[in-house]
């Protein structure tokens, strides 16, 4: 999903919120803390992200500002729920994906997220760009799991062989895409803008 739409200043927000909670980390820990938190294995299912996410959430919000408050979390978790938190990657991203579209290229979104997402896309009013949505809270397998991008295809009704996955993490996109047999291509390596996108696959914007 980060191709698409990233958080805005996520860390700052972390901070900002958690002062009045009594959070004293700076940015930098973290940042630090953050990252730990989120390689680390989660113990609790298979995956981190089951129905709306929040068990994972917790345990990512607290390991990182060292702040285990409820009302914290609730207020952070709710604030990631609305599109001030998020915005979109590329400012031609519209206009590029209706040109794809009309080409007649069909589009899917495939993330690692929780079910807030469809209501988050609509919130970015881009959710009719899509014709599918695999999310790995419904579709019960997360990145680099090859099941994610066979679900994708399935419903776009593309053999994996026809499609293509634009991602900005090797393993989870790179590696994942084309284990399932679709072709990728890395965000920031390969690709630098959707319309870079456009033009590969013969789309003219």
């Amino acid at each position: 999903m980060n191709t698409v739409i990233n958080c805005v200043l996520l860390l700052q927000i972390y901070r900002q919120m958690g002062e009045k909670y009594g959070v004293e980390y700076s940015e930098d820990e973290i940042l630090r803390r953050y990252r730990w938190a989120y390689g680390q294995p989660w113990g609790r299912s298979r995956l981190r992200y089951v129905n709306d996410g929040r068990p994972f959430w917790q345990y990512i919000v607290s390991s990182s500002t060292g702040c285990s408050d409820t009302q914290y979390f609730e207020e952070l978790y709710n604030y990631y729920t609305t599109e001030k938190a998020w915005h979109l990657c590329d400012p031609d991203a519209e206009k590029v994906f209706e040109a794809i579209k009309k080409a007649g290229v069909k589009l899917a979104v495939v993330s690692n997220f929780d079910t807030r997402l469809r209501p988050l896309l609509r919130a970015l009013n881009c959710d009719h760009w899509f014709d599918a949505v695999a999310v790995s809270a419904e579709v019960a397998a997360e990145k680099p799991n090859p099941t994610i991008f066979l679900k994708a295809c399935e419903l776009l009704e593309v053999k994996p062989e026809d499609a293509v996955h634009v991602g900005d993490d090797r393993r989870n996109d790179i590696w994942g895409a084309r284990d399932a047999g679709c072709d990728a291509w890395l965000w920031g390596s390969d690709v630098h803008s959707f319309k870079e996108v456009a033009q590969r696959i013969g789309v003219h914007v």
